[in-house]
């Protein structure tokens, strides 16, 4: 449950990515919280840097709470590439978990948008050719990786839901559709001011076992709502919380601090 809980984490609310507009280096931090059922299970603290076009992004997931009591997970992650245009251009991406002495990596490399190599270690295991998915050579042209995935480009809040982003995360791709829910405002450290609510579409579109009950129920069931706040005056916006109701309760991400450094 942890560590399903910690992709959700990485997928929905931890890239503080860099300014696609700012002439001068730009540095953003953003500490978050996820809560099962009330109950604090992990905490997560990003930080990115935005130079010359290019964005760096590093990060760490650890169990907290209860959950340390069953279940000792913690990583690390880390995205880098360039930004053209209003887009996300992804050059490479890591993930590496330990849970207890189990030790797992994510290694994905990328060239003009395209997925070039991915690296999963431990490798999975065989599939059933009569329920998995296959990936096929088209799925992996213009993707983004868990992190970059997160980051909207917009020309102001209006206008941040109303698309589909494609997502990789080394195994599995999926698309990720947001669609107007509500505005808002919120006040957390480092930020205070206006929001706007996304409702996000989950779609699986291979590297995925058919029948799978999780995904049936994020596809056909789920509730997940996305908040986004900007990042100073930047033209980029980075979910300040998210929900994503599950099968067995609601999953929460809030963030504890969210802000630009100049």
């Amino acid at each position: 449950m942890l560590r399903s809980s910690l992709a959700l984490a990485a997928l929905l609310a931890i890239a503080l990515p860099s300014a696609a507009s700012a002439a001068s280096p730009q540095s953003f931090k953003g500490e978050y919280t996820v809560s099962f059922l009330g109950l604090s299970i992990a905490k997560s603290t990003f930080s990115s840097r935005y130079e010359n076009g290019a964005y760096a992004i590093e990060g760490s997931v650890t169990a907290a709470g209860l959950a340390k009591l069953f279940d000792d997970t913690r990583g690390t992650i880390s995205s880098k590439g360039t930004i053209s245009g209003k887009k996300m251009v992804p050059q490479a991406f890591r993930a590496d978990y330990t849970s207890g002495k189990k030790a797992s990596t994510v290694d994905i490399r990328f060239a003009d948008g395209a997925v070039t190599s991915t690296q999963v270690v431990p490798a999975p295991g065989k599939r059933d050719p009569k329920s998995w998915v296959p990936i096929g050579a088209g799925d992996l042209v213009s993707v983004l990786d868990p992190m970059a995935a997160t980051v909207i480009h917009a020309d102001s809040l209006d206008q941040v839901c109303g698309r589909t982003v494609k997502f990789y995360d080394g195994e599995m791709r999926a698309d990720l559709s947001l669609t107007y829910a509500s505005k808002g405002t919120i006040s957390v450290p480092g930020y205070k001011g206006d929001t706007i609510t996304c409702r996000m579409g989950f779609e699986p579109v291979a590297g995925y076992r058919k029948g799978r009950k999780a995904l049936n129920y994020l596809k056909n069931r789920s509730r997940m709502m996305v908040t986004f706040a900007p990042l100073g005056q930047t033209g980029v916006y980075a979910p300040i919380r998210a929900t994503v109701g599950t099968q067995i309760g609601t999953l929460t991400i809030s963030a504890r601090r969210f802000e630009a450094i100049q």
